[in-house]
């Protein structure tokens, strides 16, 4: 390996785009955040060092022997996140990035593409949410954060437009200026001298020309070569550079392991692709390469589970990846499942439960038919229970391998039915335990509205929904009315007024509703919709009993007396359910 003369940064940039630079398959993915990249871009201003980079030089008769990556260009939170595959027919040799993908990743982006990340309090499934932004620098103000001197920032251009006391200036534009005397021109041409003031126009000028030094004129991208082309060495190169943890995630480092070490697939394209497969399942998931992973080792058999080098050497690679399609096709399965629960990424509170559910389907050699078959309710049955206990009971919280290692013991010496009652035993007076005291059961009226583990607790009351149709959360009495003007007008006296708005949200005035119903009852009082939605009286009779709804008046100014009345409802039910023996 050694050490060479210093890359300037406009010859690298132009040399990713002409693809002289590629991700070996063992590189994981671009993570670093919009700040992460401004950051950088500062270091770079103030000559702060950003670390040496490692290179691999492939040579072209070895290109061909490995799988590369191009870099990404366009960020997309949503849509764009996975690197595309290189084509690499007819490339000569080949320059793939070992050590300082994230920086270099970083730097195209800005220098070459966009980066679109979500708005806070938008629906991830909302294209809006995601406005294309480019890397600015300020050239008339300096950064107001106290830890930046320079003021970069990723803005859309409708920001700009709205910022007049600052006139940003587009990053990748430092490209086309191509010679010093193209920096004085710019500023010329944007009246800088003219419109700002004479310390802002100096700002400029200094700034302007520092940035493109730093760009075209100073070799900043310091790198080691290695020019081995043996992949064991190489690979030990990269496990002994990224295995301090604190920048490559353990399962990064893992998946690049598994991608060196399959010999007819591409591990990373593989797992990425599955992932983004399960994740589309029903309203949507929140799975990740780390879940696949440790499924992967669980469905294997493998005695150790754990996330270590050690469990990711070449035998168990190769087991895995013979093993892959019924390895993928029970996770696919045990998702369908627990999507047909009504379950998505906002209830599924650990997605480790998914795990035992999947091992059980694949050991039973589960076909597509057993998510919609009604001659096996009663084993679903179980199988909800207990997925709907351990979520609620944060099973797998702390150290997950604990949990699935005895449940996984237990599924493999009971493998014909689902064994809900072995599972509880075995578990019974542990920190994992599954029994339910009187405490925890009043615990449960204490879930509100949008917390994740809230639809779990109401799904224990409503056993025989078919939850392939889209259930909502709605409240009873509608939230809207629980204003403090509404409650005044509406007469409620002021003493309750702190109530009522302390229990709206409170699982004593929630339901599961069907999606339709509960767009049509929007904000209607409760009795007036009850009784233009229910016409008959077994209809109401069976509106009543299911959703536990308590005698007596209905009218909102009642609403304390029919929480409490319902929560007692819902207490006596619940020990029904989870203290039973069945």
């Amino acid at each position: 390996m050694s050490y060479e003369t210093a890359l300037k940064i406009v010859d690298l940039i132009q040399d990713i785009h002409k693809g002289k630079y590629r991700l070996p398959a063992i590189q994981r993915e671009f993570v670093w955040s919009p700040y992460q990249i401004e950051r950088l871009f500062d270091c770079l201003m103030r000559d702060y060092p950003i670390n040496s980079f490692l290179f691999w030089k492939v040579e072209k008769e070895k290109v061909h022997d490995y799988e590369f990556y191009e870099f990404l260009r366009n960020f997309h939170e949503r849509d764009n996140v996975h690197n595309p595959k290189a084509n690499i027919s007819g490339e000569e040799e080949i320059t793939a990035v070992l050590d300082g993908q994230q920086r270099l990743t970083s730097l195209y982006i800005a220098l070459k593409g966009t980066y679109s990340y979500k708005l806070p309090r938008k629906r991830w499934d909302n294209d809006t949410a995601y406005p294309k932004r480019y890397l600015y620098l300020n050239l008339v103000n300096g950064a107001e954060e106290s830890e930046l001197e320079f003021d970069f920032k990723f803005l859309t251009l409708s920001e700009i437009k709205r910022d007049p006391n600052n006139f940003w200036f587009l990053v990748g534009k430092i490209l086309n200026l191509k010679e010093p005397g193209d920096v004085n021109s710019f500023l010329i041409e944007n009246q800088i001298f003219q419109n700002y003031t004479k310390e802002q126009a100096a700002f400029a000028n200094r700034t302007l020309f520092k940035f493109y030094n730093i760009i075209h004129e100073k070799g900043t991208i310091s790198y080691y070569l290695e020019k081995s082309q043996s992949l064991d060495k190489v690979l030990n190169i990269f496990i002994r550079i990224n295995s301090g943890g604190t920048i490559l995630s353990y399962s990064d480092l893992l998946l690049s392991i598994a991608t060196a070490q399959w010999e007819t697939k591409d591990a990373r394209e593989e797992i990425i692709s599955f992932v983004d497969q399960i994740n589309s399942i029903g309203d949507g998931f929140n799975f990740n390469k780390d879940f696949v992973l440790k499924a992967c080792l669980v469905l294997s058999d493998f005695t150790d589970i754990a996330f270590k080098v050690d469990n990711f050497n070449k035998a168990n690679m190769l087991i895995i990846e013979n093993n892959w399609e019924q390895i993928t096709n029970a996770i696919r399965l045990a998702t369908e499942l627990v999507s047909s629960f009504g379950y998505c990424r906002n209830t599924l509170t650990s997605n480790n439960a998914l795990i035992p559910i999947a091992y059980y389907l694949m050991k039973i050699n589960a076909e597509d038919k057993f998510i919609t078959s009604n001659s096996n309710l009663e084993e679903k049955s179980k199988i909800k229970k207990w997925l709907v206990l351990s979520l609620i009971k944060r099973a797998f919280s702390g150290t997950p391998d604990n949990v699935l290692r005895p449940i996984r013991k237990i599924l493999q010496e009971n493998n014909i039915n689902f064994p809900i009652e072995k599972i509880v035993d075995n578990f019974k007076g542990t920190n994992k335990s599954l029994i339910f005291s009187e405490e925890d059961i009043d615990n449960l009226l204490y879930y509100k509205y949008e917390q994740g583990f809230t639809f779990s607790v109401l799904s224990i009351l409503y056993p025989s929904l078919d939850y392939r149709n889209l259930f909502h959360i709605d409240h009873i009495f509608p939230k809207s009315k629980f204003t403090k003007s509404k409650l005044r007008k509406l007469e409620i006296d002021e003493t309750q007024i702190e109530d009522f708005q302390n229990k709206v949200d409170c699982l004593g005035n929630l339901q599961l509703l069907e999606a339709t119903p509960n767009i049509e009852k929007r904000d209607k009082d409760f009795d007036v919709w009850f009784d233009m939605t229910y016409k008959t009286e077994f209809e109401k009779k069976d509106y009543i009993s299911k959703h536990l709804i308590p005698e007596g008046n209905w009218e909102f100014c009642d609403f304390t007396k029919f929480f409490e009345k319902r929560e007692k409802l819902m207490r006596v039910r619940f020990k029904e359910i989870l203290q039973s023996k069945e």
